[in-house]
């Protein structure tokens, strides 16, 4: 299976709550979700997505968790082949970002409104303003 979304997949149409997913968008969908599942890897994410400049090398990743070099690589590659992350080796280290297109994929599939969200660059319907829940 690709980690790269698939070209005919629209990444933010349509949502849950408008029409079922097909068998294989749901399987993409399970996996990404899946990944970002594990507590370390959404921190993981989390730390790259909000990092000066948009990626973050392994270097800096490490230090902020007691765990080994092997387990800090294997869940970066679970975030990888979950199409989350992209990555770039530069020398000795390897620099980590986020696919945008994968972030607004996941938020939008579970949207219960027009499946588009903010500043989405999401077609599929016409952004409408964004109104908090209230419980």
């Amino acid at each position: 299976m690709s980690n790269q979304l698939s070209s005919e997949a629209e990444p933010c149409c349509p949502p849950l709550a408008r029409e079922p997913l097909t068998s294989d968008w749901a399987t993409d969908l399970a996996r990404m979700f899946k990944a970002l599942g594990d507590p370390v890897r959404l921190r993981m994410l989390s730390m790259i997505a909000s990092h000066q400049g948009g990626e973050s090398c392994v270097c800096d990743i490490s230090p902020a968790f007691d765990l080994s070099q092997p387990t800090i690589s294997h869940h970066l590659k679970v975030l990888r082949e979950a199409g989350l992350l992209d990555c770039e080796r530069r020398g000795t280290w390897v620099y980590y970002r986020v696919i945008p297109a994968a972030l607004e994929q996941l938020s939008a599939v579970l949207a219960t409104e027009s499946g588009v969200l903010p500043g989405s660059a999401c077609t599929c319907a016409p952004a409408e303003p964004f109104e908090e829940a209230v419980s």
